[in-house]
């Protein structure tokens, strides 16, 4: 058990530097204004005209790197340092958005398997932490309990994995078309990508992590078993 412990301390250590270094990345690029002076709302509504999709709203939200694509409402939401910011963070995060955007329209396989999965995921993050907690104290009387939450808890981890092509396709048709719209420069394209690239990081380090701490629970659900 004691190196599952330490691989699950080494997972949320690289989260935490992963994390810090995109914020650290999004506030550096935060401050350096596109050439064309667009707004990451202009960057929206340009490359989601540029693909066609005319039935797509974008709107500010509030907080800070809250922005998403809502395929239920059909709503790219900006937070509002990028809704109304010049940046190259924001034209990078605005284009993002829209990938998913253009994803949903094209049908992308991998975006429906996830969409398809959000309810079961729901329900299982709704449940898990209290099966699991009431699994760990019940492992040797009742270990069918724990079997459960970590089933649940299996759901929640591959919904990681099947996010990560959904983000990183969403990062590359952002860079393709930031790039050939002439939204970015020979300099701020390498650094839209290197910050989409960081937050694509944090993707990869959540899957794992979530991957680590699956594995954790199947070790006690076994050495419980064991007694």
């Amino acid at each position: 058990m004691l190196y599952a412990y330490v691989l699950f301390g080494l997972v949320a250590l690289v989260s935490w530097l992963v994390q810090a270094n995109f914020q650290s990345k999004f506030k550096k690029y935060s401050k350096i204004a596109l050439p064309s002076g667009m707004t990451g709302r202009d960057v929206a509504i340009k490359m989601l005209r540029d693909n066609g999709i005319t039935d797509v709203q974008v709107i500010s939200t509030a907080g800070q790197l809250t922005d998403h694509y809502n395929p239920t409402d059909k709503t790219v939401n900006l937070s509002e340092n990028v809704y109304g910011s010049n940046s190259v963070a924001a034209a990078a995060i605005a284009a993002h958005e829209c990938g998913h955007a253009v994803q949903h329209a094209t049908a992308y396989a991998p975006l429906q398997l996830r969409s398809k999965l959000v309810p079961v995921v729901n329900f299982a993050s709704n449940w898990m932490q209290w099966v699991l907690l009431a699994g760990i104290l019940m492992v040797q009387s009742f270990p069918q309990l724990l079997l459960a939450g970590i089933v649940l808890f299996a759901i929640t981890t591959l919904f990681s994995f099947v996010t990560l092509p959904v983000e990183i396709d969403a990062s590359r048709r952002a860079l393709v078309w930031l790039n050939g719209a002439g939204i970015t420069s020979y300099d701020t394209h390498d650094q839209a990508k290197d910050a989409l690239k960081t937050a694509a990081y944090t993707y990869v380090v959540a899957a794992l992590g979530s991957l680590a701490t699956l594995v954790y629970y199947i070790m006690i659900f076994t050495s419980g078993n064991r007694r």
